[in-house]
């Protein structure tokens, strides 16, 4: 999606960019309009929280119309703002996962007993036959989302978000080969995970 304005009526996106630099809003307002659902996607698919997808998305518009002048590419709104609310997606999880660190000692009684939870088996794998469609989509955001951070934006972007490779690429700031790579290892670090229900 490059805003070129062939799949869309009315002005493209570097025309909404060069308005809203001269001042209009109305026109950012058209290019927010124009984005909201896909930069919400992403960050959602990222974040797998749609409240913090949300506080992310507005922050990334903000951040977008405060550095429009730094823009060199106008009609190359869409996946630089994408860029924006991946890269805000990815220190948004590393800042929460610091908070939710896990205590330093952990013990093997029941809930409610001393105040600690008993740690979870990370090795325990319900059957296939046991796994409602729920669970398994669970099952799947769980993993999709211990990936690394470049192998899982690129799995998102490329897989969910159907964004062409070249695109992704830009985004990342990396090579075409290099996005190719991130999915493929993502698809097998998946695989591998769910080998037990295929």
């Amino acid at each position: 999606m490059d805003g070129s304005g062939d799949e869309r009526a009315g002005p493209d996106d570097g025309q909404l960019v060069r308005a809203t630099r001269r001042g209009d809003l109305g026109a950012f307002e058209a290019l927010v309009g124009r984005y909201q659902r896909q930069a919400t996607a992403v960050a959602f698919r990222l974040l797998n929280s749609r409240e913090d997808a949300m506080d992310v998305v507005q922050d990334a518009f903000l951040r977008a119309y405060e550095r429009l002048d730094t823009l060199s590419k106008p009609r190359r709104f869409g996946p630089w703002l994408l860029r924006i609310v991946s890269n805000l997606s990815l220190n948004f999880r590393r800042a929460r996962a610091l908070r939710r660190a896990e205590p330093l000692q952990w013990t093997d009684e029941p809930d409610g007993q001393h105040g600690r939870t008993a740690r979870p088996d990370p090795s325990a794998v319900q059957p296939a036959e046991e796994a409602s469609a729920r669970e398994m989509s669970t099952l799947l955001a769980d993993a999709v989302a211990r990936l690394p951070d470049r192998q899982r934006q690129a799995l998102v972007l490329f897989a969910l978000e159907q964004m062409p490779q070249k695109e992704i690429a830009e985004m990342l700031g990396c090579s075409v080969e290099a996005v190719k790579w991130h999915v493929f290892a993502a698809r097998k670090k998946l695989k591998e995970q769910f080998a037990d229900y295929l």
